[in-house]
């Protein structure tokens, strides 16, 4: 709406913008100003609103009035609004506070205007203090008595103003119908573009923790329940002219009411207030009860501060791009640090969804899914394909009204059927949800929950059924590096494959499975993955390269390979996470679950390989004959000293120099056992390779993806072309 405004008032002779956008002039009263001070901009944008919405004659509005205060001293109100064209009857005084003011600067703008007011006239008037992110009216009685809360201030013409300022219906905000019905009672709520809707986050969340009467993880969680009832507001039926319940309202005031009972009407107003956002949010919590489970925490007070930051924008209509990063860059400034693991940086989330050919019938699943970022590029990609089958679906409303619907229905039903995710953290997973409803899908899937649970424990847990082994299509995941799952903590590690110990192939000595008394969390996601996939579904997965490249982790390659087809494999660079303070090198890969068939069959081969090697080698004589060596040669002291009777021999083995020779005998026979199974492991990966079925392997190395070490963007993203690429090879599968 700003642009738009100046736009006009360009248009209108009312300002003009020097080419190099450093200075304004306000041509009714020639006065120049410095067009870069943020306080001017906002300034700008509130003097054309006087004129072109509220319809006041620009004769009648002053900008920068000089103002006697207490003895002496001299101040200049913003802008003072009069009720006759000689301006002599002060009707607003306007206070102007630039666009990121904090909650502490803007209570120091009503207290400027209160103090111009008081120092302009005796008369009541009102005060209008704006930041343009954040709106405050006052009406002052006569004598200056305590401020009363009005929801706007009054257009031209009118004696006072409305119960409310913002009802259905209203002025959209946009260029064709600015300027049009000035006369009309109320505004509607109106899109925003990406950087205001963070700032607003941002000064909400602030208004609710600085001072230190919230934690700033409080605050979170707190604003996060405000914006869910923003949004249920938003989704409420309601007809044109109806209020919307997620603003302020006017204060009630009897005649000549007392400075005590304007304050109990303004507490009176703040409760009721509260009342409307209490009633929004349990009707939220009936729909979805699993997004919030406790009570708004909050002070009417606190409330109606964080209400002013959110009530005149329409966070359902803003665009979906927008939204996404503006909440994810609300939510990077806060949760960088101790919970920087849980985002994904963009352009990997975007490479690895647009790769894959998820469709609206997809079951897609993300195991560790954090603040939700696979699960809205997935969202995005839906929305992006309705547009294409749906393309009249932002026409004429009249006449595209099925259209809009299959619209609305090709992606919600996805969303609300077959989307899914999983955040162990209760925190991190509210706010995924919340991200979800931000962007319109009205429900989540997206349950607190430990994703390595088997599927049945995580039914009991979310009571929803969806959650279930062998039933998605597609995963997209970057489960945590590093942390690692004990048995003494996890009881269900031993139920995975990975959690044990697999007998070698070259134990001969009868050993049973072993249970790890650990394992990394990422080890065990590459299994449970598995597990939820239908055969032939995909799985794309940031992993640490240490599962692919560390020798001690050949176990999990094995498994991989019996599992999945290996679709690809493609290396970040060491930078990819660095940001967000992690530094572990990694890379995404790309696997397509195997049928039962080809497992087993794929399990067979290598099972006969290792049979035949051990055959061939004569592998169990030859550890029996060596085995047998080192006794004979132990039992006769052979190399060690010669002894005449059994009892020399027993008297010397107690001896520290023969327990010493005795070590290095088994060791040396302990070596020669395992260089043997050294030998007999290499010819096996050899063989391996020439006996299992041969594919194809989409490798590639990213060294920009777009950002550098800092998160700084680059001019280059090498993962467009390689996704291109590798888009291109899967659809040959």
């Amino acid at each position: 709406m700003s642009k738009n405004l100046i736009s006009k008032g360009v248009a209108n002779h009312l300002i003009e913008i020097a080419d190099d956008q450093r200075q304004i002039t306000y041509l009714h009263q020639n006065k120049k100003r410095n067009y870069t001070y943020p306080e001017e901009q906002v300034q700008a944008v509130t003097f054309l609103k006087l004129v072109l919405i509220y319809g006041y004659p620009v004769e009648q509005v002053r900008l920068l009035v000089p103002i006697k205060i207490g003895a002496g001293r001299k101040k200049e109100a913003d802008m003072v609004v009069y009720s006759d064209t000689a301006c002599t009857v002060p009707h607003i005084v306007v206070e102007c506070k630039k666009a990121d003011a904090s909650e502490m600067e803007f209570k120091e703008g009503v207290a400027q205007a209160y103090s111009y007011a008081c120092g302009i006239s005796k008369k009541p008037m009102y005060a209008w203090i704006t930041s343009g992110t954040k709106n405050q009216t006052f009406f002052i009685g006569d004598e200056n008595t305590v401020m009363t809360t009005k929801p706007d201030i009054p257009r031209y013409g009118n004696v006072g103003v409305e119960a409310y300022k913002y009802a259905k219906g209203g002025r959209k905000g946009n260029e064709d119908s600015l300027g049009d019905n000035i006369k009309q009672k109320f505004f509607d709520i109106e899109t925003v573009s990406e950087s205001d809707l963070t700032r607003r986050f941002k000064l909400a969340h602030n208004a609710l923790w600085a001072g230190g009467e919230l934690n700033p993880s409080t605050a979170f969680d707190e604003l996060d329940k405000l914006i869910f009832c923003k949004i249920w507001d938003e989704r409420k039926l309601r007809k044109k002219g109806e209020a919307y319940d997620f603003q302020v309202f006017n204060t009630s005031l009897p005649k000549n009411a007392t400075s005590e009972q304007i304050t109990r009407a303004e507490h009176k107003n703040s409760n009721e207030l509260f009342a409307r956002i209490k009633k929004l949010y349990a009707e939220g919590k009936r729909q979805d009860p699993e997004v919030f489970k406790d009570d708004i925490r909050l002070k009417p007070v606190k409330v109606k501060a964080v209400v002013g930051y959110l009530e005149g924008i329409n966070l359902k209509d803003t665009d979906l791009d927008s939204k996404g990063k503006a909440f994810e860059t609300f939510m990077g400034s806060y949760f960088r640090g101790d919970f920087g693991q849980y985002f994904t940086p963009r352009n990997i989330v975007q490479f690895i969804i647009n790769v894959l050919p998820i469709t609206n019938h997809s079951r897609v699943l993300d195991t560790s899914c954090g603040s939700g970022g696979f699960l809205l590029y997935t969202l995005e990609k839906i929305r992006k394909q309705a547009d294409e089958y749906f393309e009249n679906q932002k026409g004429d409303p009249e006449n595209d009204i099925a259209e809009g619907a299959d619209h609305h229905r090709y992606w919600h039903d996805f969303v609300s059927k077959k989307l899914f995710g999983i955040e162990i953290n209760e925190q991190i997973a509210r706010t995924a949800k919340m991200n979800m409803i931000i962007h319109n899908d009205g429900q989540t899937n997206v349950i607190a929950a430990d994703g390595l649970l088997k599927d049945e424990a995580l039914r009991q847990r979310s009571h929803n059924r969806e959650f279930k082994y062998n039933s998605f299509d597609f995963i997209v995941t970057n489960p945590p590096f590093g942390s690692v799952v004990k048995q003494l903590e996890k009881a269900y590690l031993h139920q995975y494959k990975l959690g044990n110990k697999d007998v070698s192939w070259l134990d001969t000595k009868n050993s049973a499975v072993q249970g790890r008394a650990n394992q990394s969390t990422e080890v065990l996601f590459i299994e449970q993955c598995w597990y939820f996939l239908k055969e032939g579904g995909t799985l794309a997965i940031v992993v640490p390269d240490g599962i692919l490249t560390n020798s001690s982790l050949q176990y999990v390659r094995d498994r991989i390979e019996e599992w999945y087809r290996i679709v690809a494999v493609v290396s970040m660079p060491q930078t990819a996470f660095a940001h967000t303070g992690a530094g572990v090198k990694s890379s995404v890969l790309f696997l397509k679950k195997w049928d039962k068939a080809t497992t087993e069959s794929l399990q067979s081969i290598k099972d006969r390989l290792k049979n035949n090697i051990k055959t061939t080698h004569h592998y169990e004589a030859t550890i029996e004959r060596i085995e047998k060596e080192k006794k004979d040669i132990i039992k006769a002291h052979r190399g060690f000293e010669n002894t005449t009777s059994e009892t020399d021999r027993k008297a010397i083995a107690k001896t520290p120099a023969f327990k010493a020779w005795k070590k290095g005998i088994q060791q040396k026979y302990t070596n020669a056992i395992n260089q043997l199974k050294t030998n007999l492991h290499d010819q096996y990966i050899q063989q391996k390779q020439i006996v299992l079925p041969d594919y194809s392997i989409f490798m590639a190395i990213a060294e920009d993806i777009g950002y550098d070490a800092t998160g700084k963007t680059t001019p280059n993203n090498e993962l467009v072309a390689i996704g291109e690429a590798l888009e291109k090879f899967m659809a040959t599968l």
